[in-house]
């Protein structure tokens, strides 16, 4: 056999048994208003107890994967596999009216954010009952980042992970996306972001802002914006790991600067080249980027595995 030949025959014999190494199953969350459903990633041999990360998912409809009906990139099931292949367990659901977990969603204006803190915790709490794990790590992208430093105080989680996680509070990042707009927009727009912050619904919407300040979700707006990132992630005394990527297009690196101030013994890094969905992307151009979003293929970042692996293994 030639050396080419025999190289080739030691790399997919290696990639088999790495891919081999893990196994998948479902796990369900009982809920009052219907099941949650995850996926449980593990090493293939545990001899040991071993860590389990709790992976959430960030806005909208995101499922356990990363992906949502518009765009598939498999950002978050591609997180849990190299953890696994690191020794290292995850959980992985799809939120409450999202997915497999769509019937245990409610109506629109029944939505608070608030359910999403309260199954993260009952996930938490899952976890910390079963005998094999030895922490339960919270993993929170995006706004899962703040569900999930909430949920890792209440639910007496070990550790906590955000990654590309907001530094305000959302009225305020409302408000500065809207700052781009023609002063009307922001004259008739911020006044009503005012009074859902102080927890009183409007009625008399612009027609042109019904659709962003619409009745049935004004209630969700209102528990949102009553959570500050800055003032939440003081209240954990758990080690905590803040991971920005520089060449993210939706969270900046001043919010995980924000969040790092915020709790001085948080460790902060952040990754060259790294995008909102955990990918390398080295071209800055928009365009670039967002091709990222749609590209199941395309793997994510190595060195944030690594900061992780090492952050859990500490």
């Amino acid at each position: 056999m030639s050396r080419k030949w025999f190289l080739l025959l030691i790399v997919l014999i290696f990639n088999s048994n790495l891919y081999s190494q893990m196994k998948e199953s479902d796990i369900e969350l009982n809920t009052t208003t219907g099941n949650i459903f995850g996926t449980l990633t593990e090493p293939e041999k545990m001899a040991h107890k071993i860590p389990i990360v709790l992976i959430i998912a960030g806005s909208g409809p995101t499922d356990r994967n990363g992906n949502n009906p518009f765009m598939s990139n498999n950002s978050l099931k591609y997180l849990a596999d190299s953890l696994a292949n690191h020794n290292i367990a995850s959980v992985r659901y799809d939120k409450r009216g999202v997915g497999a977990s769509i019937a245990s969603g409610t109506k629109e204006e029944d939505v608070r954010f608030n359910n999403y803190i309260d199954d993260a915790v009952k996930w938490i709490k899952l976890l910390n009952s079963k005998n094999k794990y030895s922490k339960v790590i919270v993993f929170g992208h995006s706004e899962g980042s703040l569900i999930g430093m909430i949920a890792a105080k209440i639910g007496n989680a070990n550790m906590f992970i955000s990654m590309a996680g907001a530094g305000e509070s959302a009225d305020e990042i409302l408000k500065n996306q809207l700052s781009s707009q023609p002063l009307i927009v922001q004259k008739n727009s911020f006044p009503i972001i005012d009074s859902l912050k102080h927890g009183k619904l409007v009625s008399n919407i612009p027609e042109s802002l019904n659709t962003l300040f619409r009745p049935s979700v004004q209630p969700y707006m209102i528990s949102w914006f009553k959570y500050d990132p800055q003032f939440e992630i003081k209240k954990l005394n758990i080690p905590i790991l803040i991971l920005q990527g520089d060449n993210d297009i939706q969270i900046g690196v001043k919010d995980a600067e924000n969040l790092h101030a915020a709790n001085s013994k948080s460790q902060l890094i952040i990754l060259k080249n790294v995008n909102h969905i955990m990918k390398t992307i080295v071209d800055r151009e928009r365009q670039a980027n967002i091709a990222t979003y749609n590209n199941p293929d395309l793997p994510i970042s190595e060195l944030l595995v690594t900061d992780i692996v090492k952050f859990i293994n500490d």
